[in-house]
């Protein structure tokens, strides 16, 4: 199969920061190879298309274990307050470092690459959310429509 033919879809159901950069960075790694990217954002991963949290996530740190580790502080301590904001304000400061844009600019730069971003419809409606929660250029579409798209691609589960 050649690389114009390639298609690769992509899951994202978790919606921290350190869970956002894993279904961008792939997607976009497929669009600079020229593979199809289709990333079906769902549950919390809605959280990195939606216009009013996509700037604003944060990294968890209780019930991260391998959290822990990178930052050198027990579990316990994950649960003091202020410690998400901190390891949030670590991880930007690292990313920055790597030279990648912050969520919403690498959301844009995906749709610009012609990826296609999908918001879960039953999520969503779980969740409250309508087309216009979503930053400009995302679609909705229900599970069944996503697997039609994904027939023949790689799958990704995030």
């Amino acid at each position: 199969m050649a690389a114009e033919e390639r298609k690769l879809c992509i899951i994202a159901s978790k919606g921290s920061l350190d869970m956002a950069y894993p279904p961008l960075i792939l997607a976009n790694a497929a669009r600079m190879s020229g593979i199809d990217a289709h990333v079906f954002f769902t549950f919390w991963g809605l959280d990195i298309i939606t216009k009013k949290k996509m700037g604003k996530l944060n990294v968890a740190t209780v019930g991260n274990p391998s959290m822990h580790p990178w930052f050198h502080i027990p579990t316990w301590l994950g649960s003091i307050p202020g410690m998400s904001a901190a390891a949030s304000w670590m991880m930007r400061r690292e990313i920055a470092k790597l030279d990648f844009p912050p969520v919403p600019e690498f959301v844009e730069m995906l749709i610009d690459a012609g990826a296609h971003l999908y918001g879960c419809k039953m999520s969503m409606d779980m969740m409250k959310l309508t087309k216009e929660d979503l930053v400009d250029g995302a679609e909705v579409l229900g599970a069944m429509e996503f697997l039609e798209i994904s027939n023949g691609a790689q799958t990704i589960f995030i």
